[in-house]
């Protein structure tokens, strides 16, 4: 099955849609709550491998944080969005490192890409303390811990897997715990820089645009790997089939009883658009207009969020 979508949510949406049911999926357990008008937590938990071969997620628990109208952000917002990624981000934590162990923050991307540098740029803003603890420890608070940080690049301009560099620092650096910030894709315009995703699995860097590359999970690097990412790109299929979905819902509401275009929405069109786009290299990565400000404002908020929940 193709999700086209790095987030578990929107899988799990695709499953139920394309095998028509409304429960949850056997070994899929979720949940959602509204935090506040404009901030709803949607939680999914693979609990064994049927569920996991059935949205293609590893066994873990995937948070997914929406929010809405991120161009615009006022300051209060920014913290109430920072406070509930703190308060996610922390549950995950505290199930796999002790409240002193050694963290290490990696963003993901290219800083010169405008979609694709989320991670670079949260880096920047990130409180490390590492070499405070190491060379300055009169000034440690009680409640710190050590805190290192590193924007590897990618793999066109280093020619070095990011798997390959993480597992040097990991062997020298020995944090017991990674935090990995990725730049994601998404199967809706909706969410494109309007979500937050956490999860306790790891991370395939460049999966959902068809580029994997190797894969950064406790497996290959020997310590826990939570991930944040954020979808900024969605492709040309994906617009053209949600662009679809709403012209076939006018239709609908002009001739209500039309049995061909009922049948038509409910299917999920994307293969066959891709499949006609692709021939013409016209399948393009799409991403808004305003995502230098919408990048801005998301990395304050990722920045803040991880640094209260650190």
């Amino acid at each position: 099955m193709n999700f086209r979508t790095d987030l578990a949510v929107e899988r799990q949406e695709v499953f139920k849609k394309i095998n028509n049911i409304s429960e949850d999926i056997p070994g899929i357990e979720s949940e959602e709550k509204q935090i506040s008008k404009s901030i709803h937590v949607y939680k999914v938990k693979v609990k064994d491998h049927q569920g996991e071969e059935a949205i293609q997620k590893p066994i873990g628990n995937y948070v997914t944080i929406d929010v809405k109208k991120m161009k615009n952000i006022q300051d209060e917002e920014k913290e109430k969005i920072a406070f509930t990624i703190s308060s996610e981000l922390q549950e995950l934590i505290k199930g796999q490192v002790g409240k002193k162990e050694e963290i290490l923050i990696v963003g993901l991307g290219n800083l010169y890409s405008t979609p694709d540098s989320l991670g670079p740029k949260v880096i920047q803003k990130v409180d490390v303390t590492r070499h405070i603890f190491k060379y300055l420890p009169q000034y440690v608070n009680e409640d710190d811990r050590e805190v290192s940080a590193i924007s590897p690049g990618v793999l066109g301009t280093t020619g070095i897997e990011t798997q390959e560099i993480l597992k040097g620092i990991v062997d020298n650096v020995k944090p017991k715990l990674i935090i990995v910030i990725d730049s994601l894709a998404s199967k809706s315009i909706d969410r494109i820089s309007s979500s937050v995703q956490i999860s306790d699995t790891g991370i395939v860097p460049g999966a959902g645009v068809g580029n994997k590359r190797k894969e950064l999970s406790k497996d290959t690097l020997g310590v826990p790997v939570i991930a944040i990412g954020i979808p900024t790109v969605v492709d040309a299929a994906t617009i053209t089939n949600d662009c679809l979905d709403l012209f076939i819902g006018k239709l609908q509401d002009e001739a209500k009883s039309n049995e061909y275009l009922n049948q038509l929405k409910e299917e999920d069109n994307y293969q066959e658009i891709k499949d006609t786009l692709l021939p013409k290299n016209f399948n393009l990565i799409v991403t808004p207009k305003e995502i230098d400000e919408l990048i801005i404002n998301m990395t304050e908020v990722i920045a803040m969020g991880i640094n209260q929940s650190l």
